[in-house]
């Protein structure tokens, strides 16, 4: 396990609490509050589990699975925009996408 994958999983865990943080900040509660602070995490780690985990059920090639972690980053990233944290999501951005772009060229080494 190298210092890039902790780091990895630690921007994983803080995308999908970002998406839930977002839809108990934006949404009335209880619905559809309840509907989006339970149900848009869950679906994010359903498509990442689905596409992206190492031990992937679907596998795709390079890019679908670029797509599938561009989505979900980006959504993360912008939550913090839309609830009026900008420092947050560019830093949350610029740590994923550096953290992205390296396992991408790792995963893709000939």
């Amino acid at each position: 396990m190298r210092a890039g994958d902790v780091l990895r999983f630690f921007l994983e865990l803080f995308a999908f609490f970002s998406l839930a943080f977002w839809g108990y900040m934006a949404w009335p509660f209880p619905l559809p509050g309840i509907f989006f602070t339970l149900g848009l995490p869950i679906f994010a780690i359903v498509i990442w589990g689905l596409f992206r985990s190492p031990k992937a059920v679907i596998k795709s090639d390079p890019v679908g699975r670029a797509i599938v972690e561009i989505a979900i980053m980006g959504a993360a990233v912008y939550t913090w925009f839309s609830l009026g944290y900008p420092v947050v999501g560019v830093v949350f951005g610029v740590l994923a996408l550096v953290s992205g772009i390296l396992n991408f060229r790792r995963e893709n080494a000939s």
